[in-house]
């Protein structure tokens, strides 16, 4: 199993195989009542009992291939005909979706046993059964996409995360096999580069004023086109938009079902873009000659690979222990105080939840990212070491605007690991004990009594963090919206 399959879910085999005998077993039933025959008698002729013909019929059980072709004789046909033959008549693709849903999930939860499909139902109650199973699956998932889903879901993937050295080598893989194959000569990528990686996929570039609001692009699958905005102002990486949108062609992502699956291909897609604008086979070397110079920063990779510094700050913790031996922590926090990612492989003790989220959790006044804010100068980098109840950590930071805010973006290590950076001269101390929340997540006992009673905050904390999966094909997306505009510009056929 490869570092990736550990990430992605995917269908039991043995439910694949129940779904071919169901339409096998219905396309030799359709072919029996066709010429006219009985259950009998079909049985008689390929020397079978009624009663193990019935369960092939019905899907119950797997046919050999030799009785598949007596059957086939039989019936006057050949054997293409009952495993390729062309699609099912309404009736038997109703039986086999309501069949199929029976032995799932939902009617099991709901103590459902399955029944048999007599010819009496009629085509509108298996109509009815199949939409209603499917909307029990929606307003389930709905359910599931609480804030507490969310939280629960973070730190499965950060414990996986954490496990792999957040390095997933699966992903480095793909991202090098897509720069051969556009004949990338190595190093930082251009946008003549990702241009080429849309044309190698399939896709033309369509810069459009009108994309729909709740999204950052839109990929016309059927007519190959990848549509981006025209209108955002151009502080960003106009790469990264392209990458990140074919990311998830590349990585052949399907709807979500769950939060989990949400955040995974949240974390493939940017983990593969981030590989392809700073390829691990360049980027490797560059960082080990600059440890071999005691001379590690974090602007120093993003400048060489023309990224912004979030982007810098996670390649660096990919490749961190993988390739220099350094075990690292990353933090985002928002203006507001409150950690929107974090990473660590360095024993750091982060803020947490009772489900052990940090996400969400606000970050101690005195650690780094959040001291960082209050620094005037926002040109040079901050360097700050803080002394903790697990020992002293060094981190380098700095604040970038966002649209929902200021965030800073941190990056850290131990005290021994400290003499590989660009920083480490720095006097500034601090001390925090930011996993207690007396040291400075609860007020002063003096200023809690005065004031307790006597004030009403509206929080500023980022929406992302309270949101909870939304419903539809695509989460977050209005449908309406994104449909509209596809037909809009879809090309005259």
């Amino acid at each position: 199993m490869t570092n990736v399959d550990v990430l992605k879910t995917s269908g039991s085999d043995e439910a694949d195989a129940a779904a071919d005998a169901l339409t096998i077993g219905r396309r030799i039933r359709q072919l029996r009542t066709a010429k006219g025959l009985t259950l009998d008698e079909l049985a008689a002729a390929v020397g079978r009992a009624p009663s193990q013909l019935s369960m092939i019929e019905t899907g119950k059980r797997e046919p050999r291939l030799t009785l598949l072709q007596a059957i086939a004789r039989a019936l006057g046909t050949n054997l293409d005909a009952l495993l390729e033959a062309d699609p099912l008549d309404e009736r038997a693709t109703l039986e086999i979706a309501l069949e199929r849903a029976m032995k799932g999930g939902t009617f099991q939860a709901l103590g459902i046993a399955p029944f048999r499909i007599g010819k009496t139902v009629p085509d509108e109650a298996l109509k009815a059964m199949i939409a209603l199973q499917g909307e029990i699956e929606r307003l389930r998932d709905e359910r599931s996409a609480t804030p507490e889903e969310a939280r629960r879901a973070n730190v499965d993937l950060r414990h996986l995360m954490r496990r792999q050295d957040n390095h997933f080598a699966e992903l480095e893989q793909q991202a090098a096999d897509i720069l051969a194959a556009v004949e990338h000569p190595g190093g930082p990528v251009t946008q003549r580069t990702a241009s080429d990686i849309a044309a190698h996929l399939g896709f033309s570039l369509h810069y459009v004023p009108d994309l729909p609001a709740s999204t950052r692009s839109v990929a016309d699958i059927k007519n190959g086109r990848l549509y981006l905005s025209s209108t955002v102002p151009a502080r960003g990486d106009s790469r990264t938009a392209v990458l990140q949108a074919l990311a998830s062609r590349i990585l052949g992502h399907a709807e979500p079902r769950s939060y989990a699956e949400f955040l995974r291909q949240r974390v493939e897609t940017n983990y593969l873009t981030g590989a392809i604008l700073v390829p691990e086979q360049h980027a490797a070397p560059f960082l080990q000659d600059a440890k071999a110079r005691r001379a590690i920063s974090i602007e120093d990779l993003r400048d060489a690979y023309s990224v912004s510094y979030e982007t810098a700050a996670h390649r660096f913790t990919n490749l961190a222990t993988r390739h220099l031996d350094i075990r690292v922590h990353f933090l985002k926090v928002h203006e507001s105080g409150t950690i929107t990612k974090a990473y660590e492989n360095d024993d750091v003790n982060f803020p947490a939840d009772r489900l052990g989220a940090i996400e969400g959790q606000l970050c101690c006044r005195r650690w780094t990212s959040r001291v960082v804010f209050d620094i005037p100068d926002k040109f040079n980098p901050y360097f700050q070491y803080t002394d903790t109840g697990n020992g002293t950590y060094w981190c380098t930071a700095r604040v970038e605007p966002s649209s929902e805010g200021a965030h800073s973006v941190s990056v850290g290590v131990r005290f021994d690991d400290t003499k590989w950076f660009i920083g480490r001269e720095t006097q500034n101390r601090g001390t925090s004990r930011h996993a207690v929340e007396v040291c400075c997540r609860r007020a002063p006992a003096e200023l809690e009594t005065q004031w307790r009673e006597q004030a009403w905050p509206n929080v500023r904390t980022p929406r992302t963090l309270l949101a909870t999966l939304p419903t539809g094909a695509f989460p977050g997306v209005d449908t309406t919206d994104l449909y509209e505009f596809l037909e809009a510009h879809a090309p005259a056929q």
